[in-house]
């Protein structure tokens, strides 16, 4: 395959609901290391400019570590570029989608906001609330499919209780996070899980301003602000309860914690940072959780081995990440002419790191497509995945990501006797998100 006709494959949507193309990548990534990309249309994609993809994984370090020579703000994060220059604006109000120094003042607000005490309550509701929902899935039918049935909930309860929401609200964080993901993949267009009659006042206020579809039968693009109206709503009326009357969860923290500046966050800070949490704080772990499952349903042996020493968890859940990377790529764009393994880099350009390539780099991962449960348990462990990225945009709820991933598990692994696949997965159209719509499974107890 030449490296035109490999591109194309790489950069389809369509191509990732069978399959996330490893061996192209790999050929790629052996050959090239960085490869030009043409952006023709798709459904719901017009032409593009066209982009450098970055495959190896020292290079993604590279772009990832540099903010001065790759910005996040020139044009935001995602492969495709905001349709108007004023929703690139908005766009560029997300912590995500910010550069140094603007960017810097938030992460520290928000990490200070991670006290060592709310991060300890975090831990003990995280393990909480995995038992439950295994208590949960123990009680019903032997199949399930689990990820919409079971690993869907763990990241969206986990949410409420950091954002301080009700926790009978969770549901629109599904909502919220599915409209982002239908951009890509229409089944996922118009998501409504969320039962207003058991939310609370302000989630009815919200989906009172849920939008409906166009002409077209599409959302508009919940990349705007205009396109999730009901979300910023939300967030809204939540960031001014946190600041009236604050409680001792982390956006409570946030809403009145000082700069060096001694400035707060605004309202319209919060509101972006509750989107940044609401949709990417949910997704990489509804992703990651099914993504983990399956590579244990895939190798009985890695399956076996924990079940015997579960004490190994821990291990394993880095060699998930790695092996089902839940975010696959990131982009940004050159600030001045450069240059990343000799290819030249025009300034304005777009340039793309594949996680997914990164993490199955050869030059770091012996077998690199191989899922060996206990590659991170050796001393010393390998390079770190990047999973949770890298550099400044290193994502801050990377341990506890982690946390809720040992423990739905340890959990699964300890009090079930065998889990067997139970039927096909289905796997999410996007070129951005590896993902599982659905993924049936059949449990046994001893």
């Amino acid at each position: 395959m030449n490296a035109s006709c490999a591109t194309e494959v790489v950069h389809d949507p369509g191509t990732y609901e069978t399959g996330v193309p490893y061996a192209v990548l790999a050929d790629l990534r052996r050959r090239h290391g960085i490869v030009w990309v043409d952006e023709p249309a798709l459904p719901g994609w017009p032409t593009g400019p066209g982009y450098w993809l970055v495959l190896r994984h020292k290079d993604v370090r590279e772009v990832l570590a540099d903010a001065q020579r790759f910005s996040s703000a020139l044009g935001g994060t995602q492969i495709r570029d905001p349709e108007r220059p004023e929703d690139l604006t908005y766009v560029t109000r997300m912590m995500l989608n910010m550069d140094p120094p603007e960017h810097s003042r938030l992460r520290r607000l928000l990490a200070a906001s991670f006290t060592p005490r709310a991060v300890r309550a975090l831990d003990e509701q995280v393990r909480t609330h995995a038992r439950v929902i295994v208590d949960r899935m123990l009680a019903g039918p032997r199949e399930v499919d689990f990820a919409t049935g079971v690993a869907a909930e763990l990241p969206l309860l986990v949410l409420a209780d950091l954002l301080g929401m009700p926790s009978e609200d969770r549901w629109l964080l599904f909502d919220w996070a599915n409209r982002v993901i239908g951009w890509q993949d229409p089944d996922y267009a118009v998501s409504a899980s969320f039962q207003v009659s058991g939310g609370s006042e302000l989630a009815r206020e919200a989906v009172a301003r849920r939008p409906a579809p166009g002409p077209d039968a599409r959302m508009p693009d919940p990349r705007t602000r205009s396109g999730m109206p009901d979300l910023y709503h939300y967030a809204h009326l939540l960031g001014a309860a946190k600041r009236a009357t604050p409680g001792q969860d982390i956006m409570s923290i946030l809403m009145s914690s000082r700069d060096d500046e001694g400035g707060l966050v605004s309202l319209e800070e919060f509101e972006n940072l509750f989107w940044l949490f609401a949709v990417a704080g949910n997704e990489t772990l509804r992703n990651g959780i099914p993504g983990g499952l399956a590579a244990l349903l895939e190798h009985p042996q890695a399956q076996r081995d924990l079940r015997a020493d579960p004490a190994g968890i821990p291990h394993a859940v880095e060699e998930m990440l790695r092996w089902w990377t839940p975010v696959m790529t990131f982009r940004r764009t050159a600030t001045v002419d450069t240059q990343v393994a000799g290819h030249r880099i025009a300034a304005g350009e777009k340039v793309v790191v594949s996680f997914a390539s990164a993490n199955r780099d050869e030059t770091v991962y012996p077998d690199p497509d191989r899922f060996e449960v206990a590659r991170y348990a050796v001393r010393p462990p390998p390079k770190a995945h990047l999973a949770f990225g890298h550099g400044p945009h290193f994502c801050l709820g990377a341990n506890l990501a982690r946390v809720q991933m040992v423990a739905i598990f340890t959990e699964l692994l300890t009090r079930t006797s065998w889990i067997e696949p139970a039927g096909e997965p289905v796997l999410l159209r996007s070129n951005f998100q590896r993902g599982l719509k659905r993924l049936p499974i059949h449990w046994t107890t001893p």
